[in-house]
Order: structure tokens, then C-alpha cells, then sequence
């Protein structure tokens, strides 16, 4: 019975130091949404299970070997001990009630999580290789519905917002660390459009990542979260409603970004997925079938809107999406070709 007893104090000692190691040193990043509360709540409780279990096992491994080690001069074998129901019942009910009463808290914070407000903002997230645009929708004071797009996902603070997320090509994965929440994004239309739902209770700059690897430029997957006051939220819907006032190369280069086409594009000379559009412009481009042609206006807008059609050396055919047409319109797309133009030395 004293040794039961030593265990058991050595047990809940383990325990409490292990367990406070777990839940107060900053193991998660900062909860900056409602959402990432409730997980980390049941992250705690796993935490503590995780610190009891690795102490019970631990001391009763490490009290054995210390205190039940053979002595000097002894030889004989120890005691056998055959069959125990009381205690064969014991570790069979409790780990089973354990599971259970586990899963239900788990169902309770699901549902928690994904509890809608009817006040909720939607916000339409579009996911390809490899870049992200989030698009709103906002009624004009004439009462026409525009969209409005953006290449950093702007949320005001203590409002729930509904992501829809969609994928253009492949399997992706919406992640924000410090929201906690995390959901896959498929291909495939309409019908395979994936919602997510998260308040945000912290003003800050967090990054958007894609958890799922969807291909050679994944670790580049990247966006911007800005988390707003509700005020200066609708202030940054407002201007973005407004039309483009800029010069041409300006809003093309306003459209290059929102876009993604500089996820694959870069403007220093640097190759990526795509080839540098710096210096593009009025030179001579080697094609994937040896041929060359000379990178005017025409060109570039065939290579927006019809990508495949002329493959540069060097890059791979359908890594471009093919829907440029659809998404952009006339003027935008001009606009964007004027960007590069101005980068052509």
C-alpha cells in the first residue's frame, strides 16, 4: 500500500508540472480569434491528459526499475501476479468513458465554432497555384452590387465573417494560424465550394497559408490578414468600391496584385513559376518550339488570355490559369499589359 501511495503523489507532482509546462508556456501562437478561444480550451484539456498519461506511465516505469531492482544477493524470481477482474474492469471502463466524454466536448466545440451569425459579412476566397484573392460584395449608394477584389483579406475585429472558399485548380487548404480554424478547398465548381466562419478579436496583420502541398510554388502560397475596426473597415470597402482613379500603369499594377499574377511573376528580374516581366517588353522571347518572337502588346495580351498559346523556353504549359478573360475585364487586362510595358528596361 506505501508504495501505491509514493506513486500516486509522484503521479499528481508529475502531473501538475508537466501540465502546467504544457498550458503556460507559449507553445500556440496568439488567440486572435472567438473561434481560436474555444479550441484552445479543448487544446488544454488534451494538454492535461497528455501530461496525467505520460506521468502515470513514466513514474510506475521509473519507480519499478528503482525501487523493485534486484538486490545484492538476491536470485530467486520475483512474484507472479495472474489475473486481476477488478482491475482488468477498471482499465477497460474508464479509458472507454474517457473516449466518450471526449467526444462529446469535441462535438460541442465544433459546433461552437461553426455556430452562424446571421450577422455574418461573406467574403468569397479564391484559392490557385498559387496565390489567393478574396472578393467582396458591396452595394453601391445607387444600389448596384459590385465586386470588389483584393489580394489581402481585410475582416473587421468582433464580427463573424463566412469564407467561401473556392479552388481554381487543385486542392488547396485555408490556414491562419492564429485563428486556429483550418479547412481544405476543392476543385470542382459550385457544388464543392467549402465555407469557413471566423470572428477575429484582435486588431493585427496575420498570414494566410496554404496547408495542403499543391505543387512547385506552395511555399509561396502566402497572403496578408489585416484585422480592422469596423469603422475602418468600411472605409477600405468604400474605396476600393470606387473605381480605379490611378494612371493605367498604376491600376495595372493595382490588378497584377490583387490577381496573383505577381505569385508567379516577378518585376526584379528573378525567374519564378512564370518568366520575369521586367526587362519582357519590346525584346525577343525564345519559345518552347524553338521559334522567337518579339514581346509587343499583342503578344502579351495573347499570353494573358490565351496562355498556352505560346510557351516560353524554360516553363511548363497549363500552370497559368486559362480563365484570365473571364476574370478581368478589357480595360483591366490593357491596363495590366501597360504595367509590364513600363517595366521593359
Amino acid at each position: 500500500m506505501i508504495h501505491l501511495l509514493i506513486v500516486g503523489v509522484l503521479v499528481i507532482v508529475a502531473t501538475l508540472g508537466l501540465g502546467l509546462l504544457l498550458t503556460q508556456t507559449n507553445i500556440l501562437p496568439l488567440q486572435a480569434s472567438q473561434q481560436a478561444i474555444t479550441i484552445d480550451w479543448l487544446f488544454n484539456i488534451h494538454f492535461w491528459f497528455i501530461a496525467f498519461f505520460v506521468a502515470l506511465i513514466c513514474v510506475v516505469i521509473v519507480y519499478s526499475l528503482v525501487v523493485f531492482r534486484r538486490k545484492a544477493g538476491e536470485k530467486g524470481d520475483g512474484v507472479y501476479m495472474h489475473g486481476n477482474q477488478r482491475l482488468e474492469i477498471f482499465w477497460t471502463v474508464v479509458p472507454i468513458g474517457i473516449v466518450l466524454w471526449m467526444a462529446v466536448i469535441g462535438g460541442q466545440t465544433l459546433s461552437d465554432v461553426e455556430r452562424r451569425d446571421p450577422q455574418a459579412i461573406t467574403v468569397d476566397v479564391f484559392a490557385s497555384q498559387w496565390s489567393w484573392r478574396f472578393q467582396y460584395e458591396v452595394t453601391t449608394e445607387e444600389g448596384v452590387r459590385t465586386a470588389v477584389a483584393s489580394d489581402v483579406l481585410v475582416l473587421p475585429r468582433n464580427q463573424q465573417a463566412l469564407l467561401r472558399l473556392h479552388s481554381q485548380d487543385v486542392i488547396h487548404s485555408f490556414f491562419v494560424p492564429e485563428f486556429r480554424v483550418k479547412q481544405d478547398i476543392l476543385p470542382g465548381g459550385e457544388e464543392y465550394v467549402r465555407e469557413l466562419r471566423i470572428t477575429p478579436n484582435t486588431n493585427g496583420t496575420y498570414q494566410v497559408q496554404c496547408a495542403e502541398i499543391c505543387g512547385q510554388g506552395h511555399y509561396s502560397m502566402l497572403a496578408q490578414v489585416q484585422v480592422v475596426d469596423g469603422s475602418e473597415f468600411t472605409g477600405w470597402l468604400t474605396e476600393q468600391a470606387a473605381d480605379c482613379n490611378l494612371t493605367d500603369v498604376e491600376c495595372g499594377q493595382r490588378w497584377a496584385e490583387t490577381f496573383g499574377c505577381l505569385g508567379c511573376h516577378t518585376t526584379d528580374g528573378t525567374a519564378k513559376i512564370g518568366p520575369t516581366w521586367l526587362g519582357l517588353a519590346g525584346h525577343n522571347v525564345e519559345l518552347t518550339d524553338g521559334s522567337t518572337v518579339i514581346a509587343d502588346t499583342n503578344y502579351l495580351l495573347t499570353a494573358i488570355v490565351d496562355p498556352n498559346a505560346q510557351i516560353v523556353a524554360g516553363f511548363q504549359p497549363n500552370v497559368m490559369p486559362q480563365n484570365f478573360d473571364e476574370l478581368l475585364s478589357e480595360e483591366q487586362i490593357n491596363q495590366i499589359v501597360a504595367f509590364i510595358e513600363s517595366l521593359g528596361n
